[in-house]
């Protein structure tokens, strides 16, 4: 199947450097395999039940989103236990000490990857033990 994405011209350039200093065949073979990870890292978000507790990690153009973020973010205070927020330049980076839920958790998650403004979350779960 072919396809179009629009991507910043700086990602695709950063891109091509990884998957060619990777040694792989060719761009397409770099996305399928971007493409599978992404996939797999879906799949044990949506996989994991129970209690967690969790760091969420994102960050975002601190001027384009930060009132909605800061909405989000108390919506969600029931599993949000802490932040850490750093300024660095025009951009900012933001983590998210969680527990709760898992079904809140992933919502948050999901929340948060849904805003124009926040370029990356990445979250780390771990169940709750206790």
């Amino acid at each position: 199947m072919r396809t179009s994405f629009n991507i910043p011209d700086r990602v695709v350039e950063e891109f091509d450097r990884v998957w060619q200093d990777e040694g792989l065949a060719n761009r397409s073979r770099a996305v399928r395999e971007a493409m599978q990870e992404y996939i797999e890292a879906h799949s044990r978000l949506e996989e994991t039940t129970g209690e967690v507790v969790a760091l969420v990690g994102f960050d975002y153009r601190h001027h384009e989103v930060i009132r909605e973020l800061h909405s989000v973010q108390h919506e969600y205070q029931d599993v949000i236990l802490n932040t850490s927020h750093t300024h660095q330049g025009k951009w900012c980076l933001e983590s998210l000490f969680c527990r709760g839920p898992i079904e809140r958790v992933r919502a948050l998650i999901y929340e948060l990857r849904d805003f124009d403004g926040v370029n990356r979350v990445k979250s780390m779960l771990i169940r709750d033990r206790a």
